[in-house]
């Protein structure tokens, strides 16, 4: 989750903003130190030496910091990550994982490093199984059971290896600097507090940290966290090796094998099985992207583990034959709409850790499959979910065969950022601990909470007469859906970046994104804010506010699409490559509270 009141609103504001949505307005009294002036936002930057564009101020001033004292593209993705970790520490930190794109302007190529968690060499497919029936999620949630093996350290020890100018320890600096002088706490973050208050009250180093002397934290007031300061000043000092085979390892697993619960506390958090030797065997992958063309453009993305590589490839497949540039409104939605709904359901069957499972990307990517999957998109009626997945070693056209299964259920929680350099490196970045405030356990003394990824596994196959390649296993990673995207031309020269939080719905927000700028022509900060429909292989699709209320819903319904209201589905960030050689940062204009884009050196108007 990203924090949603924007740094520049006044205090007043803020409350009356908290008031008409019938929350109770903050405390008189603040919670840890006085307020100080806010720090402004600006969605959309143009300029040159380098862009980042992430949801936070703070962060992407990190990284702009690292840009002006000559780091690349890679340094300031690292940076900017490590500040989050900071100011959105429900979304991100070193107690989870997450997935890096990267375009290398000398070589022309893109990379990509998995950074997701795994789960203990213990686990097998009853993970989550008790008397042969899945427990209760809440249980999974909250719990050193859902925690996997974090992979974050490694992924910015992994991207600073290979391709970055700085070290760890300059680079981490900034983060350092801002977790022991602390941020302005705003309104979503009290908030977010708020709605955690019950799990994190049961936690004792949670609680005080995130709820000193058992009170929330005060919007206008200054959030300090001096444990993660000298976490991060540690990792500088040691390296990453201290977080996998050291003594902070070793809190990590004391943590999830007993999670240290208030005596007190009515809640049973169930013990995790990680141990130090699962850390010690922890590795990144550094995987081949996936790429599809589209528009005489080639687009990349994240392979397996994560979906969403594949199901933003093959969606952009089936949307290849039709023209969305000259389709009405309606005509547009109704295409991404079904091609949405039939990449998900390929997904569902096919798509799931590449150690474990044989996912046939090629196949999935492949032009041929999408085109026979496409045929069965009409423009007078509406396909029905679950719809049955394809076989794209076998790609039959219209074929309506096989046995559907339902999506089952993602987070919808993460963060993401985008950044390039004055040399033309780009990176797309999107690392997550997976719900809002993760396991809601912190590391004593450390700072951080850990993450629940391993609640991304199905408890149990959605259908048992479909596989589910997305079981538990030992030591492997559960599928996700982010997707940092990285657009090339002809040239294999960088013309725009994307990503976004939001679980399953990170894929439709990047491809709505992606042919809202490509086809529809908007302009990047436009296309991140035209309001959003998500359709996952479910009987509704849900849509936004500003759908919800247009007209274009009711002339979708006349077709027989269904859809459910989401009054917010994502929160992208992008960068592009103008043609006079600057670049563009966009970020949200006020999906949560709306995002930040800077550039080191501004120039004109944009």
């Amino acid at each position: 989750m990203r924090r949603s009141a924007a740094r520049n609103v006044s205090l007043v504001a803020l409350a009356a903003a908290l008031l008409s949505v019938g929350a109770a307005p903050p405390p008189p009294a603040a919670v840890g130190s006085p307020a100080k002036p806010p720090v402004t936002k600006t969605p959309v930057a143009a300029g040159y030496g380098g862009a980042v564009a992430s949801v936070d101020a703070d962060a992407s001033a990190a990284g702009i910091e690292v840009l002006r004292r000559g780091g690349n593209a890679v340094d300031a993705a690292v940076a900017t990550a490590a500040a989050l970790g900071v100011t959105e520490p429900y979304s991100a930190g070193i107690g989870g994982g997450g997935y890096f794109v990267y375009y290398d302007a000398k070589s022309r190529t893109v990379h990509t490093i998995d950074g997701r968690e795994t789960a203990p060499k213990s686990a097998d497919s009853s993970l989550f199984l008790e008397n042969g029936a899945p427990i209760p999620f809440a249980d999974a949630v909250t719990s050193g059971l859902g925690i996997g093996t974090p992979g974050t350290a490694a992924t910015w020890d992994t991207a600073l290896g290979a391709w970055g100018s700085r070290s760890l320890g300059e680079v981490l600096a900034p983060a350092e600097r801002l977790a022991k002088n602390g941020f302005t706490v705003d309104a979503t973050f009290r908030s977010q507090t708020q709605s955690n208050q019950e799990r994190f009250a049961d936690f004792p180093a949670t609680a005080r940290l995130f709820l000193p002397g058992g009170r929330l934290p005060v919007v206008g007031s200054v959030f300090k966290n001096p444990d993660l300061a000298r976490t991060y000043a540690e990792l500088g000092r040691k390296g990453t090796g201290v977080l996998y085979r050291g003594e902070l390892g070793r809190d990590i697993v004391r943590t999830v094998r007993k999670p240290p619960v208030d005596p007190a506390a009515d809640r049973v958090a169930r013990p995790g099985d990680l141990t130090e030797r699962d850390l010690a065997a922890y590795r990144t992958k550094r995987r081949a992207p996936t790429k599809v063309s589209y528009r005489g453009l080639d687009v990349y993305g994240m392979a397996p583990s994560s979906s969403g590589g594949t199901s933003v490839g093959e969606a952009l497949n089936i949307l290849e034959r039709t023209d969305l540039s000259k389709a009405s409104r309606a005509g547009y939605l109704h295409r991404f709409i079904e091609a949405s709904r039939i990449a998900f359901a390929d997904r569902g069957r096919w798509v799931g850790d590449p150690a474990f499972e044989d996912v046939p990307t090629k196949g999935l990517l492949s032009q041929r499959f999408a085109d026979s999957r496409a045929c069965l998109i009409k423009d007078d009626a509406v396909l029905k979910s679950p719809l049955a997945p394809g076989d794209p070693s076998r790609p039959t056209p219209c074929d309506r065969g096989g046995t559907a299964a339902p999506t089952t259920f993602e987070g919808e929680n993460t963060t993401h950022l985008t950044a390039a350099d004055k040399w033309g490196n780009v990176v797309a970045y999107t690392l997550t601990i997976e719900s809002t405030g993760g396991s809601a356990i912190t590391v004593p003394g450390r700072g951080f909470l850990l993450n629940n990824e391993l609640t991304d596994f199905s408890f149990a196959p959605a259908n048992p007469a479909v596989h589910d390649p997305n079981l538990p296993g030992p030591g492997k990673r559960p599928r996700s859906s982010i997707s940092p995207t990285i657009v090339l031309d002809r040239h294999d020269r960088p013309v725009l970046a994307v990503g976004s939080p939001g679980g399953a719905t990170i894929i439709t927000t990047v491809l709505q994104t992606l042919t809202g700028r490509l086809d529809r022509g908007l302009p990047l900060v436009d296309a991140i804010a035209a309001p959003r429909a998500s359709q996952r292989n479910a009987a509704a699709t849900e849509l936004e506010p500003g759908l919800w209320n247009s007209p274009v819903r009711r002339q979708l319904e006349a077709l027989g699409h269904v859809f459910t209201q989401n009054p917010e589905i994502g929160a992208a960030t992008g960068v592009q490559r103008l043609p006079d050689g600057r670049w563009l940062a966009a970020a949200e204009r006020e999906r949560r509270g709306g995002g930040s884009a800077m550039v080191v050196r501004p120039a004109g108007k944009q």
